[in-house]
Parts: C-alpha cells; structure tokens; sequence
C-alpha cells in the first residue's frame, strides 16, 4: 500500500510539472529577459542600449525579425532573437508598445540640439512624429535615445554597414554631418 501511494504521488508531481512547462509565457515573462540590457519595461539605463519604450509594435517586430535573419548587424541581439518564435517577437512588440515612453536627463548641446529642432521639423517630422517621441509605422522612437546609442546607430548606417531605409536616406542626403550631429543631439535631449 505504502509502494503505492508514494509512485501515485510521484505520478502526479510529474504531471504537474509537464503542465506547467506547456504553459506558454506570457508577453511580460518573454520581455522580462530584455530587462539586463534595455531596462525594465523597455527603458534603457545604459548609453548603448536604446530604449524599446513606445515603439510601435511594427518597429519592434521588423527589427527582431532582421536581427534575426542576420540582415541587421548586432554583437548579440542576433543570437537572443533566433531563441524567439515569431508569435513571441510579435508578443514582445506589442508588450513594449504599451510601455510610457522613457525619458532621459542627459547632456547634450543646446546650439546644437536647437539647430536639430529646425532640422526634424523640416526633414525627418512626417515619419519621427511629435519631435520623435512616435514612430510613424516601423519608424523608432527617437525621443530620448541615448546620444552614444544614436551615434553608433547613424555611424553603421553611413558606412553602409546598416542599410538606410529608403525614405530615410533621401531626407538625410543633404544633410551635413554637423546637421546629422545636431539632430542627434535633438532627439537626445527631448526629455517630455
């Protein structure tokens, strides 16, 4: 009797068990993980790591999915995004398209941040919407980013080593590289 009752109690803990890893996670426990590296609820700490915060779900989704396929260079972002299904990609997209945007306090130029004022409202305002704090489709939220986090991210798409969307390339053409600076520094800098 006592043989049975101790495999009948083994037998349920292991059905337990089985069911409770065929639950799948939910959107929060999938981007929970992003927290090391982009903050908790998609506010980044670190000034290399963008903020996810705001995004469009759209943004996020295409990103995953191009750092996935190897088309959008990354030191580790690659690797964590094929551990993804796409269902789980488009959960966290939608999870961090909820979350309040992140505002940063961090020093920029004034001169040159009110230059890239001018610069957004003439050139990049119909797809970085109200001075970047929406994206526009798949466009990012810019307001706030970190400034070294945006000067990589433009340096990797001057040197080719990004590819520049299409409707992006041709509105920063013109642009000087103290224009591009001065932008960057505008988008750094707006902080509500």
């Amino acid at each position: 009797m006592k043989h049975r009752w101790k495999y009948a109690v083994a037998a349920y803990a292991i059905t337990i068990s089985a069911a409770a890893l065929a639950v799948e996670p939910d959107a929060a426990m999938l981007s929970n993980a992003c927290a090391g590296c982009h903050g908790t609820y998609g506010g980044s700490a670190g000034p290399s790591m963008p903020s996810l915060a705001g995004h469009s779900k759209t943004a996020i989704v295409e990103a995953m999915k191009k750092f996935k396929s190897g088309e959008r260079p990354s030191s580790i972002m690659g690797r964590l995004a094929k551990g993804y299904t796409d269902q789980q990609i488009e959960l966290m997209g939608e999870y961090f398209s909820k979350q309040k945007i992140h505002f940063t306090n961090q020093k920029v130029d004034l001169a040159k941040a009110k230059r890239g004022a001018e610069l957004q409202e003439e050139h990049c305002s119909r797809c970085h919407l109200d001075d970047g704090k929406e994206g526009k489709d798949d466009t990012p939220v810019m307001a706030s980013q970190w400034l070294p986090y945006l000067q990589m991210q433009m340096e990797l798409y001057q040197t080719g080593k990004r590819k520049m969307p299409e409707r992006m390339a041709e509105k920063v053409k013109p642009l000087s590289p103290a224009d591009i600076e001065a932008l960057l520094h505008f988008y750094a800098g707006v902080n509500k």
